[in-house]
């Protein structure tokens, strides 16, 4: 099964601003592009930094605070890379608590930004390639079962299996890599087995 990378997910050629950017340039960037972040890139085109929405609200509420980028700047920038899963990338996120992270190449350099929205593209999936995904890539291609051993019913990402299994062994497996399945919510497991090693 291939997951859906950050290069797969990102949005490419990044708004980014100089260090040097002021205050008011950065709040236009955001309006019109209808962003809450930018990154902060030196002359090398790698992200030193990234000015969002609260460095601007907080500037504004200071008297005397700084106005260009690199005074206003969340430093150093947490980035992910390309080949990152999309859990990675979730996970860099709930733990810096950030909401866009700019993406950089081999070199450092600023190739991309994957936001929060990104991610939840893959929620977004439809049913039907769930669905399909399960069946070829798991039943058939991974356990080796006939198409018919598996019911598979897809709503809302909600994934629903029954049918028969020759081994009570395998229903945790097959739930586990479901759950796996890009767009996949929740895995019901209604499944029976023609054997039950346990007992």
């Amino acid at each position: 099964m291939r997951h859906r990378s950050v290069a797969d997910l990102m949005t490419p050629t990044a708004i980014a601003v100089q260090r040097g950017t002021p205050f008011k340039e950065i709040a236009r960037l955001l309006d019109e592009y209808g962003i809450t972040a930018v990154p902060v890139v030196d002359d090398d085109e790698r992200p030193v930094g990234v000015v969002s929405e609260a460095d601007l609200l907080r500037r504004h509420t200071e008297k005397n605070g700084p106005s260009t980028a690199e005074g206003m700047m969340s430093s150093p920038a947490v980035v992910a890379l390309p080949m990152w899963s999309a859990v990675e990338a979730a996970r860099v996120m709930e733990k810096h608590r950030i909401k866009r992270l700019p993406v950089v190449d081999d070199h450092g350099r600023l190739i991309g930004v994957l936001s929060r929205s990104d991610l939840l593209q893959l929620f977004l999936r439809r049913d039907r390639a769930i669905q399909e995904e399960i069946l070829e890539e798991i039943v058939t291609s991974t356990l080796r079962l006939p198409p018919s051993a598996v019911t598979i019913d897809v709503s809302e990402g909600h994934v629903t299996l029954s049918g028969t299994l020759p081994r009570r062994s395998l229903g945790p497996i097959v739930v586990r890599l479901c759950e796996t399945v890009d767009g996949v919510v929740q895995v019901e497991d209604r499944l029976t087995y023609e054997e039950d090693e346990a007992a």
